[in-house]
């Protein structure tokens, strides 16, 4: 189903709100897509742009299971076997990403949103980007893009990721970002992978992907996708990039970063700019849920784990909640250790009860009044590389203190003394309409 036909589904549910009114790039858009959230909406009178835009597609774990008609409890199964069970996409000679194309490409005809105030400028980011290494394949992954004329980014290349592996070894590498593809394709763009592992196999595992041969680089991408920018990126032309709303609802730093000169604009005969708030919803679940099957499956060498939810509120990045079967006295604390390890960067983990929603964020801080005590449920690992989106971590280094929470119940008779009492459950039906 590609991203239209999901639209398609949405009005017919009336989950879509479509604005008719004329709309800027420029600040207006991302306000609205703001106030709106987490509801889809589409704009159909984009001012600086003869395309329309859509955003918020996907801003919950509820939206995201929707598109694959599954229960929000089966996307980390379905994850990690995209992820250990990955197929070639089929090639097809042409496709509808390849119905318009552009040799003289200009930026400016593009609806690349500014969407805060203090930004370094216009930003594609919600764009997939694919590369290709000689012998590692291609790879594909998140690159935001600042638009620095009508014919050059600057892309943010975070350093010992695979494309910049690619790059630094390269100095030179082609690329093409897709924009306006299909959660499957998003969220295999968002995992961390082996280098080698082409994740479009991975989007293809998840919902089957048809691929075609861009036109101007050797690169094979999505055939459904919106629009295609085909290109360069250079390792030693730099640009400053930034400032931009990351993860955190706060700015990232101002780098120099490589610049990519834009060769060719494919894209469908009435395409629709996919726009992805950063900071928002959106832009949370497809950073954070990728990590989710990798922290489950770490966790469950050690302990019975039942469920990872890497939350909105810790940013879908700096924390982690872990739902156990406890067994033994120290599985809460081997919990925390194995939840680091399946995601670095995180900064907090909290590990609960099989009795525990890990969705609702007033039962999660319940076990922490009822069950935690600081001096013997608290695992503090000192001055550790974090991440390089927390702002608070040490500026150059990323170090950071990071902190578990065991807010698991004891074992045996006194965990009797722990447990949630249940109301009785009755036929309101019964009662209200009788």
């Amino acid at each position: 189903m590609s991203i239209r036909k999901y639209l398609d589904v949405l009005r017919d549910t009336s989950e879509l709100t479509t604005i008719r009114v004329p709309i800027s790039t420029q600040f207006e858009i991302a306000g609205v897509l703001k106030q709106m959230e987490p509801h889809p909406v589409l704009f159909e009178a984009v001012e600086d742009s003869s395309f329309r835009v859509v955003g918020n597609l996907f801003c919950s774990k509820a939206a995201f299971a929707a598109y694959f008609k599954v229960s929000v409890s089966e996307i980390i199964p379905m994850l990690s076997q995209a992820i250990g069970n990955h197929s070639p996409p089929e090639v097809i000679p042409t496709g509808s990403c390849q119905e318009v194309v552009v040799y003289e490409p200009d930026l400016n005809k593009l609806p690349i949103l500014r969407h805060c105030h203090g930004d370094g400028g216009n930003y594609i980011s919600s764009g997939v980007l694919i590369a290709r290494h000689p012998v590692h394949g291609q790879n594909m992954d998140f690159h935001r893009g600042l638009q620095i004329s009508k014919d050059e980014l600057a892309l943010r290349v975070v350093a010992g990721r695979h494309f910049d592996k690619y790059l630094q070894e390269l100095g030179e590498v082609d690329v093409a970002i897709c924009i306006g593809t299909t959660p499957n394709i998003l969220a295999a763009g968002a995992t961390s992978v082996g280098l080698g592992v082409d994740e479009l196999e991975i989007a293809n595992a998840l919902k089957p992907v048809r691929v075609v041969r861009a036109k101007t680089v050797d690169l094979y991408v999505p055939a459904d996708a919106e629009f295609v920018l085909e290109g360069t990126v250079y390792r030693d032309r730099k640009h400053s990039e930034g400032p931009f709303v990351d993860l955190t609802g706060t700015y990232d730093v101002i780098r120099n970063e490589p610049i990519m000169k834009v060769k060719a604009i494919t894209h469908r005969s009435d395409p629709i700019w996919q726009a992805l708030l950063p900071g928002g919803l959106e832009h949370k679940l497809l950073m954070g849920m990728p990590r989710e099957p990798t922290i489950l499956k770490q966790v469950n060498e050690v302990v019975e784990c039942l469920d990872v939810h890497v939350n909105p509120g810790g940013s879908s990045w700096l924390h982690t909640i872990v739902q156990i079967r406890k067994k033994h006295p120290e599985d809460g604390k081997q919990a925390i250790a194995a939840a680091f390890t399946g995601h670095s960067s995180c900064k907090h983990v909290f590990v609960v009860d099989d009795d525990i929603d890990i969705y609702n964020p007033l039962d999660v801080e319940w076990a922490m009044a009822t069950r935690f005590q600081g001096d013997r449920d608290i695992v503090v690992y000192d001055k550790e590389r974090g991440s390089s989106l927390d702002p608070s971590a040490e500026y150059g280094t990323n170090l950071t203190t990071k902190i578990g929470f065991d807010l698991t119940k004891p074992l045996g008779g006194e965990a009797d003394n722990y447990n949630k009492i249940n109301f009785p459950t009755v036929d309101m039906d019964y009662y209200l309409n009788s």
